[in-house]
């Protein structure tokens, strides 16, 4: 993914932060300077959403907007709103959407996912998506940064909560689709068939004959439909660039076919 530093300024109240650009200069990206920075997994998400124009689209833990700033650069008639708890990152998601011109189609609220009464409009999004922390307080090493360490460890809150949170949002029949460690597939194949039906399962590999390493898995609210599993995407050559799909994902925005489901 391209991410050229442009300039470093002091964000109010915040840490300091860079300007530095995602989807090879398409979008304009504030984020801090130190501690969490967007990597790869939110441009994938947003590359791999079932979204279309005219949707409803919800980013929980949005972050600085990294998700909805890619998705919206790919299918701009799109309304978005972000939920995030941390007050700097919430700031800078704000910041990011008037930086590409995109204050009123991406909408930025400060709360937590496991809040009640949440911080959303209940059953009025078409699509919900999630890039939440991967890593268990119990085994986890977390970082000294603040915001690195809660965008990465479980911290109040746990997969169940971002799940539960996604289902009260959506519509009838809405889609969610969530990015998460491999590892952590057990788990979230449990929680999400309690509320979806649906539930496809689409591995991320880093070369081709590797084991996954991430998943992205899409459910839907309101339908039983049995669970699928798709042939995945390789994220890199054996030389370690990006294969061709994934880059011009990560380079222009494309949209990231998921494989063939079975």
């Amino acid at each position: 993914m391209s991410l050229s530093t442009k300039t470093t300024e002091t964000a109010p109240a915040g840490p300091d932060v860079t300007e530095d650009s995602l989807l090879g200069g398409r979008v304009r990206f504030l984020q801090p300077a130190e501690g969490y920075r967007a990597a790869v997994d939110p441009v994938l998400l947003a590359a791999m959403a079932p979204a279309a124009a005219g949707m409803r689209v919800l980013d929980l833990g949005c972050g600085a907007g990294a998700v909805p700033l890619c998705l919206l650069a790919r299918v701009p008639e799109l309304q978005v709103t972000g939920v995030e708890a941390e007050a700097e990152m919430w700031d800078l998601a704000r910041r990011n959407a008037e930086l590409n011109g995109l204050a009123k189609r991406f909408l930025v609220r400060q709360g937590r996912v496991e809040a009640r009464p949440p911080v959303f409009e209940e059953g009025t999004f078409d699509l919900v998506l999630a890039n939440p922390p991967y890593q268990d307080p119990a085994t986890a090493d977390p970082s000294a940064n603040r915001l690195k360490a809660a965008a990465h460890v479980e911290a109040g809150t746990e997969a169940a909560d971002w799940i539960e949170a996604a289902f009260l949002a959506l519509r009838h029949k809405g889609r969610v689709a969530m990015i998460q460690r491999a590892d952590r597939l057990a788990d979230l194949l449990t929680a999400f068939d309690r509320r979806f039906g649906g539930i496809e399962v689409h591995p991320l590999y880093p070369k081709p004959g590797r084991p996954a390493k991430r998943v992205v898995l899409v459910a839907r609210k309101g339908v039983r439909t049995p669970l699928a599993l798709s042939s995945g995407v390789v994220l890199h050559n054996m030389d370690g660039s990006y294969s061709p799909a994934v880059a011009s994902a990560l380079e222009k925005g494309s949209a990231l076919a998921a494989g063939e489901v079975r």
